[in-house]
C-alpha cells in the first residue's frame, strides 16, 4: 500500500494569516515538495516527490494540509 501524500485542503487554508506571509507547513517540509510561490499566498504540494512524512500536516495551524 503506497504511503499517504499531503494535500492542501484550500477551503482551510488561511495563508493571509500566517506570520510574515511563509506558510510554516512549506518550511518544515525538508524534502521541498510543498511550495509557496510567494508570501501570503497558498501553498502547493508536488505529490510525486512527497514522501509522507507528515511534518508539514503537523505544522499547518490551520490543518490545511491533509495526508491522503
Amino acid at each position: 500500500m503506497p504511503k499517504p501524500k499531503a494535500m492542501v485542503d484550500y477551503s482551510k487554508c488561511r495563508s493571509e494569516r500566517c506570520d510574515t506571509g511563509t506558510c510554516p507547513a512549506v518550511a518544515e517540509c525538508s524534502h521541498k515538495t510543498l511550495i509557496q510561490d510567494a508570501p501570503w499566498e497558498m501553498p502547493y504540494s508536488l505529490q510525486d516527490f512527497c514522501i509522507g512524512c507528515g511534518k508539514c500536516a503537523i505544522a499547518c495551524p490551520f490543518k490545511a494540509i491533509i495526508m491522503k
